[in-house]
């Protein structure tokens, strides 16, 4: 199990139940408010009309108010504590039934899990053969292209809006007749990558560098981990000039809430691609000259720096220390939530459903629009350098440097995805 029990991501992205209200943590607006307290609001609220609006636009007083405000959250209201001892005792009654409440369903959930292994048995043979027929080690049956065209054609039907299309199989029909089979592409080129593409949120994060690499994979695998509660996604690629990897994978480990007793994201772990050389991805090498205000001698340097690509999924991210509240700590959480997101997408959408991705019809049945997608909406999933290389004038003439600065213009650097 991972070493992250005490954290989890709840998997839907929902607040962690753990948060949430409790017996011991009454919400403050549900409690009676005595007289005192009531009069005390009351001061309050005319108080805060005779408050300058423009001093609310000081950073440091919304700084400071906020932090007074956040200790607040959650407080005890000191109602409960204010109930009789017999009632207090029913209600210790009830958390205890809570607990238990709580136990069978870290049970329901675990059988839940164990049924989702049991089934992933019975669709592997699908899987296997769609595997086939999309690399073109298989042609379907006669029964398979039938049912199939049916299946296209009730698709048709349902939507008024193409009544006078064609139906559609996901393949641009042509004149074939006069094509012999050596000539006729084999299996479904691009697959994986029109799918990819048609998902909303993986659109956005596919550059056009990377279409050229993703044109290569050929398989996406779903497999559940069987000595914990978790999965492993599995993108199988064919052999390509990006890398030397055949399989990149990200596992994903679960934990239960000791609240709900629902599964949470843990933790997870990526490949560590090995990028060949000139090919990688994940960095671009920008390129400077540099004059030296003394010689007037002219240098070209080369730098890395981070690059958006679909490939940084496989990176494994840490997560921060749960004290840690820097603006660094909170970019880095909101990006594995990000990347739990995602994990269950290809969980529970793409890798059941590829061939609805691949024609489009997954987004008339999740109801999914484009305008409900801007153009940054994964920008939290990407890290930003927003440092500038401000030595244009470098004062350095030594020419152990400039040797050096020919050997990494004959050799870019390499980068590794950590």
């Amino acid at each position: 199990m991972s070493e992250n029990n005490s954290k989890g991501v709840d998997i839907k992205n929902e607040k962690s139940a753990d948060t949430a209200p409790t017996p011991q943590n009454t919400p403050i607006f549900t409690a009676p408010i005595g007289n005192a307290a009531a009069a005390a609001a009351t001061t309050a609220a005319v108080a805060s009309e005779t408050i300058d609006v423009s001093a609310m636009q000081n950073p440091a007083l919304l700084s400071m108010l906020q932090g007074r405000l956040g200790t607040l959250v959650g407080a005890p209201s000191g109602y409960i504590d204010s109930l009789p001892k017999a009632t207090r005792e029913r209600v210790d009654a009830l958390r205890y039934l809570q607990q238990q409440h709580t136990e069978i369903n870290k049970k329901l959930h675990l059988e839940i899990f164990e049924l989702e292994k049991k089934y992933s048995k019975l669709y592997a043979p699908l899987y296997e053969r769609r595997d086939g027929i999309i690399q073109g080690g298989a042609e379907p049956t006669e029964e398979e292209k039938a049912e199939g065209a049916k299946i296209a054609e009730a698709d048709k039907d349902a939507d008024e809006e193409d009544a006078e299309k064609p139906a559609e199989s996901g393949i641009k029909e042509e004149d074939d007749s006069d094509e012999s089979p050596a000539e006729a592409a084999k299996g479904i080129p691009g697959f994986w990558l029109t799918a990819l593409r048609n998902h909303p949120q993986l659109a956005e994060l596919i550059t056009e560098r990377d279409e050229d690499a993703i044109k290569h994979l050929r398989d996406v695998r779903l497999i559940y981990l069987d000595d914990e509660p978790g999965f492993k996604l599995e993108f199988e690629f064919a052999e390509n000039i990006y890398f030397s990897n055949t399989v990149l994978s990200k596992t994903y480990y679960y934990v239960q809430s000791d609240v709900t007793g629902d599964f949470e994201f843990g933790s997870s772990k990526g490949t560590e691609i090995s990028w060949k050389p000139e090919h990688d991805l994940s960095v671009t090498v920008e390129t400077k000259k540099q004059r030296h205000k003394t010689t007037n001698r002219t240098r070209i340097v080369k730098k890395a720096v981070p690059a958006e690509t679909f490939f940084t999924f496989f990176s494994t991210v840490q997560e921060p220390d749960v004290d840690d509240d820097s603006e660094l700590a909170e970019e880095t959480r909101d990006r594995i939530e990000l990347d739990y997101e995602l994990a269950e997408e290809f969980k529970e959408k793409i890798v059941p459903c590829a061939v609805d991705w691949f024609t489009g019809k997954a987004l008339a049945y999740e109801g999914l629009d484009e305008d409900e997608y801007d153009d940054g909406f994964m920008d939290d999933y990407y890290d930003e350098d927003d440092d500038e290389d401000d030595d244009d004038d470098e004062d350095d003439s030594d020419e152990d440097d400039l040797s050096k600065s020919a050997k990494d213009a004959a050799e870019p650097p390499q980068c590794k995805n950590q």
